[in-house]
């Protein structure tokens, strides 16, 4: 008999840009627990998709606070392009960057996030299916 499919969320993903660390990941918010739901203020629905933008300094491999400030485009295969706005989470030392988009699951999308962080601009592309 066929089984219910499980999500399995994808890995964070990272990208290094000389002494700035970008760690990203896009995520389905029901794949959030309740209380990272609830810390990020972010509503759990079937039709809203996540993106997690944090920024890193690197120095002999560690990873300290970087502040900066983070945009994104998303578009999904049919060419519909999505504005994310971000808000600021801190945990401890570290800022988080949150934004949500709506999405359709089993649908592939495209993301753009540029980073500023300093005098350094920077831009991450990467695809993800849901």
């Amino acid at each position: 008999a066929p089984t219910t499919a499980v999500f399995v969320p994808p890995a964070e993903s990272t990208a290094d840009f000389g002494a700035l660390r970008v760690h990203y990941n896009a995520l389905p918010t029901l794949s959030l627990g309740d209380a990272v739901a609830r810390e990020y203020a972010v509503e759990k629905n079937p039709g809203t998709g996540m993106l997690v933008v944090a920024m890193r300094q690197l120095a002999d491999g560690n990873e300290s606070p970087a502040q900066g400030e983070v945009s994104a485009v998303v578009h999904d295969l049919q060419g519909v392009r999505q504005q994310i706005d971000f808000k600021a989470v801190t945990t401890g030392d570290y800022t988080d960057h949150l934004g949500t988009f709506t999405m359709n699951p089993r649908d592939t999308y495209r993301f753009e996030v540029t980073v500023k962080s300093g005098h350094q601009t920077e831009t991450v592309k990467f695809q993800r299916s849901f």
